[in-house]
Order: C-alpha cells, then structure tokens, then sequence
C-alpha cells in the first residue's frame, strides 16, 4: 500500500467548532462512527464501529506505517481523532510527516478551504452531499430535549438516515479523490509539504495556558459588569440601562438627543456631558470595553494537560499563503502598555478584583493586557520570543532596489526616522533632533507602502496622531517622492500582471514571474513558490478602469469575482515572501531543537531552559534564505516568563 484517503465521522459532545478537534477527541464520550478509505485509488470501502466493526489488519497497520501516505480534507481532524482511537496519551499523536492534506493543496491554488467549496468551484462529478449538514447534527452532536437534557441519536434507532450518513461519509472519500486528480497538475512541493509537517508538530506540542489567570479574569470581568451595571441602574432608573433603546429615551428627557450609542458617538457625547449623563455615558462606555471573549475561548480550547493546541492555520490566507489565527485567534491579541503588568497580573490571579478597581483607570483595560500573559512556559523553562524587524519593509525595499532603505538597514538604522527625513528633508532622531516628525514617518510606513492615499492613512488612526486634514495629501505625496523604485515597482508589476491575462503569455517583473495556465494566473516568488490566481481577466474595477479581476474567496467567506491591481498584487508578493523567509525560519530553529510552541505573524515563540541562549535564536532566525541574496535581515528578540510584548 502506497497511499490511504481517509474520511471519519465522530461523536463528541464536546463543541468542535468552539474548542478545536484537540478538545473534541478528549471528551469521555469521543467515538468514531465510521471509517471511509480507499487504499491506492481503490473503490471506496466503509467501517461502521456503531455496528461493532472494526479496521482490518492492513489499514490499522498503516496509519502508523510511515512510508504510507495518508489522505484527508483538513487532514490534522482524522490524524488527532485516530490518535485518540489509537489509544495514545495526551499529548501525544500520529506522526504528521506520512500526512497530507487536500485541503491546504486547494488552498495553494487559492480555492476555498471548505469540501463543498472545492468541489463546486472544480465543478467535480461527485460532489459533497448537501444534506450532510443535517445527519451531522443528528448523530455526530448531542440533541437537547425541552428541559435542556442533552441525549444521543443512536444509529440503531434511526436506520434509514443512518444509511444516508454513510452513503454520505462513502461520497466524501470520492470526493476527494476527485480533487486529488483534478489538482494532479499542480502538485505541492515537497519542501512545503515539509513547513506543514513542522505546522502540525507546533499544533500538536500547543501552549501552556495559566488555567487560573483565565479562570480569575472570567470571574473579575463578572464582578465588574455586576457592579456597573448596579451603577447603572441607580443613576438612570432603567430596568436594563444596557438597552439603546431605553438609554437613548432616558437621554431624550435629559435634553440629550442621538441615534446612536457606538464607540464614537458616546465619545462626542461626553464632551458635551455632565451631572447624570456624563455619568450614565462613562459607565456605558466602560460596559461596552468589558469582553472576555479570548478568556473564554482559553476555557473552551485548553486541554487536560493545560495546554491549548490547534491555534494556527497552515496556509489560512490562501491568497499569500499566510498562517491564520483559530480558536483563541493570536494573530490578533491586544497589545500590552501596562508598566506594572506583573502586579495588574498577580492582583487578578489572586482574586484581588477591589484592588484592580482601586488602583486602575478601567478594569476592562487591565483585562485586555493581561490576555496575552495567560501563555505561560512549561515549569522549569522560560519563552524566548524572536522576531523580524521591520520585515515587509526590508522586502519591498530588497524587491524594488530602493537603495537609500537598503542603507538604511544595512546600518542598523530606524526606517520611520529616516523614512521622515527623506520626506521631510532634516535629520529626524528617535528621541532627539525633530523626533516629532517619526510619527509621521511611521504612519506614512505603515499606510502607503501598497499604494494606500489618504484614505489609507486615516485608517491608520493619523488624525489621532495630531495630524490634519491638510496635511494628509502633501504627507502621500512626500512619501511616493521618497521612494520612486517603489512606485515603480506598483506599476511595472501591474503591467506584467495585466499583460499576462490579457495576451495568456509568460510576463517577469524584478525576477517575479507571471503566467497563465490552465484557466490560472501563477505569479513565481523569489522563493519559488506560487501565489494562484484562478480564472482572470480583465474587467473593469470599482473605479471604472481596466484591471485584472479574479474568483476568490471574498466577503463572508463566499467565492466571488475579485479585483486587483499593481500594488494590491505587490502586498501579496511581499507579504507572501515574508512568510517564506518566516517558514524556513522555523524549520532551521526545530532542526537545532527549539521547541516553537506558537508563532504571530512574523515572530516565534520558544519553550526553552533559562540558560538558553537568545542571541543563538536570534541568529538563527535572522539568516537570509539561499534564494534571497541581497536582502537584508534581522530579528530582535526577548525572555519573558509569559507570553507579552516588549
């Protein structure tokens, strides 16, 4: 036996998507159902473990066999739920290298990361029965009876839908077979099946969460909400001053009139308030800072041992290639201020909610803080924490030979002062000679480096920063002046892209090449991976200009004709070539035996013994690929006995 495509159904009374497939297959009532397989491209055969079947010899023997390559869409699923079937510890699972995954090689031709999404866009024969929603409901979850008694749909009772759920389960297994041969073309490369193994090894290993901290911060932010909410209701009489509708006619007899209650328009409201009002708003806005909902999501993720596992996504930007967020979502924790962090941090775990309120602005606020502090090393280690500085601007520079930011990095300089300095034209110093102009050089950066204007730049908060309205279209100007290989590389990338879908030739631009192939647009990167761009053309944009459109993953995840143009497909290139250089990062710090437990965009997190050396991970990190000659590189890093930012 070669290969084995697998498909299972399972029971858990667990919430799979709340807590992740890890969570799942711990629960004492997790079960497999059944077991499609097809062994080499044979026709599809099925085990019913509900009728008391079991694997044959040959098909256990293989899951654990590493010269066969096993086959799943959303493969990690089947490998971690076999695992538990397979009776190892926590912890502990099938080794990920003999597995593949149909999923993520759709999602490297940028297809949907969905079965029935795939199957419909590569308009298979076989498609995913619908209906499979349904039975999934019925015998996979538990049901709820009136008074709220969770119960099971035991297959026995139910068996004409239980041979549709199994005509279901048999037709995923051909399905995706049939993606298999209908991608055969376009295979993954070896070297990317290699930073997916790796992936799955950091899932499987997760991250120590401080079960206490979680649990405290729950218990503190419901505290809070209690006593605001008491508040609430003394100064305004309201059954629920929670309520818009009530607040907002409670406000209207106070000679206070508005259709909102947002974020913004409390904040204009207060300007103007006082006496009761005043006090009715702030409380409002404290209420609306209070969410828990990562504490939360710890809760639901963490597993017996106290870790948390399944937090990132191979390949979940499919356009770039780019590690996505789950569960908890790291990719987008709020950022850490607090100088004392480690007493707001003790005060909470201890149980200490009085002192937080008395000695805090917003307790909500300390909450937010503390989220990231809930990652803690295993005992005895400590997290070494690296990351790239300034990475998509040393890439785009490097892409485009923008030599006067290559010298910039070359001498260890900061590109927000000397980015201000070559608009502005005077020395800027980060804390000395016109260090009032790095804002502006850091916002410019920050909005402008994929063809943003003024829109951009408001998006990025400038009018918080001090900056005018005025001052907003000269700062675009400046900028684009300052880095005229940049703006150049927009453009000449937008023609090589539009002249390949128009004419379906071989274009290049600045060693990036463009070609079209089967009904797809493949653009080569430094590295030699391709970013896929399915059915292109030429249509006309929102503006009513000619540009390359394409079908994608759009908004509320549905596939949909998308636009794009020269500095759009920029920001793909060089956010995809960071996450390149991130990958094979990665691979060289596991090949020296650091344990990366969790990675944020462009930074690791490493579980490692106090006496670990930082600048040995630093320089690890730090290498430039063999691909990349030329670009410069480098990673900063810190030690940290939780997880915060430095």
């Amino acid at each position: 036996m070669r290969t084995l495509s697998i498909d299972i159904e399972t029971f858990s009374s667990i919430n799979l998507a709340q807590s992740g497939v890890y969570r799942y297959a711990e629960a004492p009532d997790f079960e497999i159902l059944l077991f499609g397989y097809s062994a080499d491209g044979a026709p599809v055969e099925m085990i019913d473990f509900s009728a008391g079947e079991t694997l044959p010899a040959d098909i256990r023997s293989a899951l654990t066999d590493p010269t066969v390559t096993k086959w799943a869409f959303n493969a990690q699923f089947e490998r971690v739920c076999l695992s538990r079937y397979l009776e190892y510890p926590v912890g502990q699972y099938l080794d990920p290298a003999s597995w593949h995954c149909t999923m993520v090689w759709a999602a490297t031709l940028g297809l949907p990361l969905s079965l029935e999404g795939v199957g419909s866009v590569l308009g298979l024969e076989k498609q995913k029965l619908k209906e499979g929603k349904d039975l999934i409901r019925w015998f996979c979850t538990p049901a709820k009876s009136r008074d709220g008694t969770e119960y099971r749909h035991y297959p026995s009772d139910y068996p004409e839908k239980w041979a549709k759920f199994k005509a279901y389960n048999l037709r995923d297994v051909e399905t995706e077979m049939a993606v298999q041969q209908k991608l055969s073309k376009f295979l993954v490369t070896e070297s990317e099946w290699r930073n997916y193994t790796l992936d799955q090894q950091i899932n499987d290993r997760g991250i120590m969460l401080d079960r206490i901290l979680v649990s405290q911060a729950i218990h503190c932010d419901k505290q809070f909400k209690k006593t605001h909410m008491e508040q609430a209701r003394d100064v305004t009489g309201l059954d629920n001053p929670n309520s818009p509708a009530q607040l907002k006619a409670w406000l209207a007899e106070r000679g206070v009139k508005t259709d909102s209650l947002s974020k913004t328009a409390v904040l204009e409201l207060l300007e103007k308030a006082d006496g009761e009002v005043e006090l009715a708003l702030s409380l409002r806005q404290e209420l609306a800072k209070s969410s828990v909902k990562k504490y939360t999501a710890m809760e639901s993720v963490v597993g017996s041992d106290s870790r948390a596992r399944g937090l990132i996504q191979f390949y979940g930007a499919n356009r770039t290639g780019r590690y996505a967020g789950r569960l908890v979502q790291v990719q987008n924790l709020p950022q850490n201020h607090l100088p004392d962090l480690d007493k707001a941090r003790s005060l909470v775990k201890g149980g200490q909610f009085d002192a937080v309120e008395m000695l805090y602005d917003s307790v909500p606020l300390v909450l937010s803080e503390l989220i990231r502090t809930a990652f803690v090393p295993k005992p005895g280690c400590r997290f070494y924490v690296a990351d790239f500085s300034a990475i998509e601007a040393r890439v785009i520079a490097w892409i485009a030979g923008e030599h006067w930011r290559q010298e910039v990095f070359a001498n260890g300089g900061d590109i927000y002062c000397a980015s201000a300095s070559q608009m502005f034209h005077v020395p800027v110093e980060k804390h000395g000679v016109n260090s009032h102009l790095r804002q502006k050089g850091k916002i410019a950066e920050l909005a402008l480096g994929y063809g943003g204007s003024v829109g951009a730049l408001k998006a990025m908060g400038a009018m918080n920063y001090g900056l005018q309205e005025e001052e907003l279209k000269p700062l675009v100007d400046a900028w684009r002046q300052s880095n005229p290989h940049i703006v150049k590389l927009w453009w000449d990338v937008d023609k090589a892209a539009s002249t390949c879908v128009r004419e379906r030739i071989s274009t290049e631009a600045y060693g990036i090449r463009f070609y079209y192939q089967s009904g797809m647009m493949f653009v080569v990167l430094p590295s030699g991976r391709k970013l896929v761009y399915v059915k292109p053309k030429m249509g006309l944009n929102r503006f009513g200009k000619e540009s390359v459109t394409y079908e994608g993953v759009g908004e509320q995840k549905k596939w949909l004709r998308l636009e794009s143009y020269g500095p759009k497909f920029v920001e793909n290139i060089v956010q995809a070539t960071a996450r390149d250089i991130l990958a094979e990062a990665m691979l060289r710090l596991n090949a020296d035996g650091y344990k990366i437990v969790m990675h944020v965009h462009d930074e690791a997190v490493i579980d490692a013994p106090p006496d670990t050396d930082l600048s040995d991970i630093c320089a690890i990190m730090g290498q430039t690929p063999a691909w990349a000659n030329g670009l410069l590189l480098r990673a900063d890093g810190y030690v940290c006995d939780f997880y915060k930012k430095d």
